[in-house]
């Protein structure tokens, strides 16, 4: 019964993004909500957001892809936690595609003479996939869904389906901080690649990227704080500030954090994210990577507004620097220039609650050569910080 409501499931979703095409082009009309991106790939449309080397060429019949170790580039940049992209696909009965990232943080292939497929994490995660048959076409997506990252293939023929996952165990600290070894499976960073590792040729015939949730009741960004997937292990991760309020939402919610980011970051990857999904409340905690301005952060919150969502930008946590003093200064004048709420996450992170020093208890401890950092809310520094929104922005649970 699972098998086939899997099925049914992945045969209205491509049936959708194939509706959503015609919608699109014929009509003009904005696609769906919940449909990131959706294209019929043929030599009669132009494709600019797909970034393809030399040898690979459009026909009527899709992208055909026969330059060994290259990658074509969706030049579209998610982030969202739960999401997933799905690929049209014919291989060649000597092809193993490879379905990853341009950070290379996640890689998934499907391999068609060994009738495999597998994620290229450190040992492999495998299954055998007998129905594998190259005279058969393919739908192969990529979900991701918090810690977990996941390969689905259905034969568009026989409805055969399979799957394999892989479930990020993040170390909490670093060096001398951790907590575990962790397993490492990658978060689907930036931008989607897919390409030819080896064998002859692959053909994809359309790509759909889909958000898992839509119309929602709150929409988080940020950077690693708000990504505690990354980092979090995963017995602990339902304790995970972005989880627990999440987890006491009364209505639907999604997380849009990427690590090592800034709010030209967020300012990119938001406008290919909330107009498809909505949302009424959008939760941004930014900063502790440098790149605020008035300017920038004026407009994000414009551009929230804009698009008919309350904003909530949030001071960033206190560090073992004390930059979140200045940082939050300017971010205070922004909540007071458009009248909006916030959390004191510097409050709920620091010693003695004064925003200045940073509680290293609240912290994981990253023990990195050049440096000491407490920069990542732990256990305790989650259920605080929660407890802060409680007490700062209430209204976002009612």
């Amino acid at each position: 019964m699972a098998n086939f409501k899997n099925i049914k499931r992945t045969m209205l979703l491509l049936l959708l993004c194939s509706n959503t095409f015609v919608i699109s082009a014929q009509n003009k009309k904005a696609l769906p909500k919940g449909v990131l991106y959706n294209k019929v790939l043929n030599n009669k449309t132009a494709n600019p957001e797909l970034i393809t080397a030399a040898g690979n060429q459009y026909t009527d019949f899709g992208l055909s892809i026969t330059a060994p170790n290259s990658l074509v580039r969706l030049n579209k940049y998610y982030s969202l936690a739960e999401r997933l992209i799905r690929y049209h696909v014919r291989f060649s009965g000597d092809a193993v595609g490879v379905f990853q990232t341009d950070q290379g943080d996640l890689k998934a292939y499907v391999d068609i003479p060994n009738k495999k497929i597998y994620l290229g994490t450190n040992p492999v995660t495998e299954k055998k996939v007998e129905f594998l048959d190259a005279t058969h076409e393919y739908a192969v997506e990529i979900h991701r869904n918090y810690q977990q990252s996941k390969l689905r293939i259905t034969d568009l023929k026989t409805g055969k389906s399979s799957e394999i996952a892989g479930t990020m165990d993040g170390g909490g600290g670093v060096g001398a901080g951790s907590v575990g070894p962790g397993f490492f499976v990658g978060l689907q960073h930036d931008y989607y690649c897919f390409g030819l590792n080896s064998g002859s040729s692959i053909r994809v015939k359309q790509i759909c990227v889909m958000a898992k949730e839509t119309n929602l009741t709150l929409l988080l960004y940020g950077d690693s704080i708000t990504e505690p997937e990354g980092y979090f292990p995963t017995a602990d991760f339902p304790k995970s500030w972005t989880q627990l309020i999440m987890k006491n939402i009364k209505g639907k919610s999604m997380a849009s954090g990427r690590g090592g980011t800034t709010i030209v970051q967020v300012l990119d990857r938001i406008k290919n994210e909330l107009p498809f999904v909505k949302a009424k409340y959008v939760m941004v905690t930014i900063g502790t990577n440098g790149g605020n301005t008035e300017e920038n952060l004026s407009e994000l919150v414009e551009y929230i507004k804009a698009q008919g969502s309350i904003p909530v930008l949030n001071n960033i946590p206190s560090n073992e620097s004390g930059s979140q003093v200045a940082v939050n200064d300017v971010i205070e004048k922004i909540r007071q220039k458009y009248n909006i709420k916030g959390t004191r996450f510097d409050v709920a992170t620091s010693v003695d609650q004064g925003g200045k020093k940073v509680d290293n208890t609240t912290m994981y401890f990253e023990d990195y050569d050049w440096g000491k950092i407490y920069h990542h809310p732990n256990v305790k520094g989650s259920h605080q910080m929660y407890s802060q929104t409680l007490i700062d922005v209430p209204e976002i649970y009612k």
